[in-house]
């Protein structure tokens, strides 16, 4: 059973700001996205203001559901993804990854912001007004997953389908230390400098191999801004007020480490 919150992969999506009762609100909404292949999808959206946290919930065409979690209070993101498995192939029913990054600030809208979002017309396919350039991530540092939830409490709910495959960065890890984070749940993987064999699994024709694997994720609708409108009250004095959001698609690409290639199918020459 998930917890309830931001760990659990389900979220929000609103048009319009509006108040919600008590100092701190967790909300809920689903919203019509159109993924960038095209293909209209319903996307959730949630938010724990209380926990300072986020959620978004989107399947792809292909069957993937794709989740981000946003952890204002620990700065950190996790996207995590849960494959279809090729069973004709030798694979599991589903294969589940799990990529944590250090989270920025205004990257996305604030979870108190997030919670007070409303969708005017829950039936409008919404397509991101910015596109937000892609970003290429090498994911060389392991993340022990019964020691995860020093770094944030969310992992042990969102990554426990990906126990042996939660990723992320060295750099990252290095500004978590210096926040007082316990090293001893990091390992850095095996890289190319130190295998000179290693290739990369498209390129590798022995399944049984290890490799470096490559997948790629998009968060097609996302409030990546809060929009500001003016107002002016009978003196003449002007002031400015939250009035909606502004949003955003993203793709990631993320290149790390598998024991063998069994484990990257989805990443061959087309």
């Amino acid at each position: 059973m998930r917890a309830q919150g931001c760990g659990l992969p389900a979220l929000l999506l609103l048009l319009a700001l509006a108040p919600l009762p008590g100092p701190a609100a967790l909300s809920e909404l689903r919203v019509r996205v159109r993924l960038p292949d095209g293909q209209v999808t319903e996307e959730s959206l949630q938010a724990d203001s209380g926990a300072d946290c986020i959620g978004l919930e989107l399947r792809n065409g292909d069957g993937t559901l794709i989740t981000l979690t946003a952890d204002f209070r620990r700065e950190v993101k996790i996207f995590h993804a849960l494959i279809l498995g090729e069973l004709e192939r030798g694979q599991s029913q589903f294969q589940a990854l799990c990529f944590i990054t250090r989270l920025h600030h205004n990257e996305i809208i604030p979870s108190e912001s997030m919670a007070k979002l409303r969708q005017k017309n829950p039936r409008t396919v919404r397509q991101a007004e910015e596109v937000r350039g892609l970003e290429q991530l090498s994911m060389d540092v392991a993340v022990n997953f019964s020691k995860g939830a020093q770094l944030s409490p969310h992992i042990y709910n969102v990554c426990s389908e990906a126990k042996e495959a939660i990723y992320t960065r060295e750099e990252d890890v290095k500004f978590w230390l210096e926040k007082g984070v316990d090293g001893s749940m990091f390992e850095v993987l095996p890289q190319s400098a130190d295998l000179p064999d290693l290739q990369r699994c498209k390129l590798c024709l022995d399944r049984w191999k290890p490799c470096i694997c490559t997948y790629s994720l998009s968060i097609a609708w996302y409030p990546c801004m809060l929009k500001y409108c003016k107002s002016r009250d009978a003196s003449g004095k002007i002031s400015s007020y939250k009035c909606g959001i502004r949003s955003c698609q993203k793709g990631y690409t993320f290149d790390y480490y598998v024991p063998q290639k069994q484990l990257c199918l989805w990443d061959e020459e087309t």
